[in-house]
């Protein structure tokens, strides 16, 4: 299943995280699945060890299923003074689901950052690929309201 992603990189170790990306990027639950590290192993000729090790420290990644769109809410110093312990509230409250939880219906799983790197514009959420910031209560809300309406 996953061959035609590998034979899109060569088998040398400088391209694990580009071919964990990929792999993550395109399966529909936004996960890399055990099986895909046993192929990466045996395409790579390394530990699959090694692979889990690489994909549990980078919090990009994950091993488990995923909604269809990752909310990441930054919870740096400069994100909390500026509110984002209300984004949270409002998020769990909207969404029905914990940090680290995915929705019943698997549109959204949210979970929590160190740091985006745009504290100017604290509070900040990543939701897929796009960055938010200066958020309120209401603004996440409407966010979410759009996410939800494009189905």
């Amino acid at each position: 299943m996953y061959k035609a992603i590998l034979q899109k990189y060569e088998p040398v170790n400088s391209n694990l995280m580009f071919i964990l990306h990929d792999i993550q990027d395109n399966h529909p639950q936004n996960y890399i699945p055990e099986d895909a590290t046993r192929e990466i192993s045996e395409y790579m000729g390394i530990p699959e060890s090694h692979i889990y090790g690489v994909i549990t420290f980078y919090s990009m990644f994950s091993t488990k299923p995923r909604g269809k769109h990752i909310i990441r809410l930054c919870e740096s110093p400069p994100c909390w003074l500026r509110g984002s312990e209300a984004i949270l509230d409002t998020l769990e409250s909207l969404l029905d689901v914990r940090a680290g939880g995915t929705t019943k219906d698997g549109m959204f799983t949210l979970e929590l950052c160190a740091c985006l790197g745009v504290c100017g514009n604290a509070p900040v959420v990543m939701i897929d690929e796009d960055v938010f910031g200066d958020l309120t209560p209401a603004g996440i809300t409407g966010i979410i309201n759009s996410l939800r309406e494009e189905k």
